[in-house]
């Protein structure tokens, strides 16, 4: 199985759903990153220290690959552009399972980014849409069996819950190689994620969350369609 995950900026990805995307990986999967935008608009940290953290992000959580379009902050317009370039990033990965930001969010750019991926994946399955590789070669239609939206910062009941008991610790890793956004003495202005108390909050819901279901950690996702239960058995492993 090939996961594909979205963010619509850097880090997005690792503080939502990283501990799962560790999972898929122990799993004997591949997993690939796509950020939508160079977080240029972000109130801390430079677009090439943010570039910096997302390929030391990418080498300690073990992706196969990370990319980066360069759609715009504050920009995530829903275009034909936009569009055919997350379409292209698919099919150029063909994966089974995409996941993306949560359609109903505080940031804007995300429920924008949430917009732009769910229709990117239906789309990309169009044989008569034509996009294009790197060397101008037209990409064969595929369409991801499954999209997952993950949790950012609204409270939404997820539809499943991922144990992440084993792979919560070393998720912290990837959130931590993104440190100018993070909480540091005297770090100056205060904004929503490096507030001293915000990497406990984080805890925190996962934790809530993997006591819904009776584990230490646990992530929340939302479906956008009924998943088949193959293994039956294997829901009380």
């Amino acid at each position: 199985m090939y996961a594909l995950a979205f963010g619509a900026h850097p880090d997005d990805v690792e503080l939502a759903c990283g501990a799962t995307l560790l999972k898929i990986m122990q799993e004997g999967n591949r997993v690939a990153v796509c950020d939508l935008t160079k977080g240029e608009l972000g109130t801390l940290g430079s677009v090439e220290t943010r570039n910096k953290e997302a390929d030391k992000a990418c080498a300690v959580m073990g992706y196969a690959h990370r990319v980066r379009l360069d759609l715009g902050d504050g920009k995530l317009w829903y275009n034909d552009e936009n569009l055919h370039s997350v379409i292209s990033i698919i099919r150029r990965f063909r994966p089974q399972v995409v996941f993306a930001n949560p359609p109903d969010e505080r940031h804007p750019d995300h429920i924008k980014a949430s917009k732009l991926i769910a229709d990117a994946v239906y789309y990309a399955g169009l044989k008569q849409l034509i996009t294009h590789d790197d060397t101008r070669t037209a990409q064969k239609p595929h369409r991801p069996s499954h999209l997952f939206h993950y949790l950012q910062f609204k409270h939404i009941d997820p539809d499943i819950i991922i144990d992440i008991s084993d792979t919560f610790e070393r998720s912290r890793a990837g959130i931590l190689a993104f440190g100018s956004q993070f909480y540091r003495e005297g770090s100056e202005p205060e904004t929503l994620i490096n507030r001293k108390e915000f990497l406990t909050g984080l805890e925190a819901r996962a934790r809530y969350l993997g006591e819904q279901i009776g584990t230490m950690y646990g992530e929340g996702l939302l479906t956008t369609k009924i998943p088949a239960i193959r293994n039956f058995s294997a829901l009380f492993e």
